[in-house]
């Protein structure tokens, strides 16, 4: 339950902000542009944000190295 909630929260409010955000904007010739800026704005804040959240799920670490391997770099690799 405990990821659910940041995913349900962050979807409900760019997702509120790319529905209501369109029908704000006032009459104009360039209406549809600022329409569409502002949903493809949602659509990236929240993907930008869903693909962060979820590399942190499962973070990349480096090599498992055997304690051989550790002790031989610290030999070769003295300062």
């Amino acid at each position: 339950m405990g990821i659910l909630i940041p995913i349900i929260v962050m979807t409900l409010f760019w997702g509120l902000i790319g529905l209501i955000g369109p029908f704000i904007i006032p009459k104009g010739p360039n209406r549809w542009v600022v329409q569409v800026m502002i949903v493809m704005t949602c659509v990236c804040c929240w993907l930008f944000w869903a693909i962060t959240f979820l590399a942190q799920l499962n973070p990349l670490f480096g090599p498992m190295l055997e304690k051989k391997v550790v002790y031989l770099m610290q030999d070769v690799w003295k300062p």
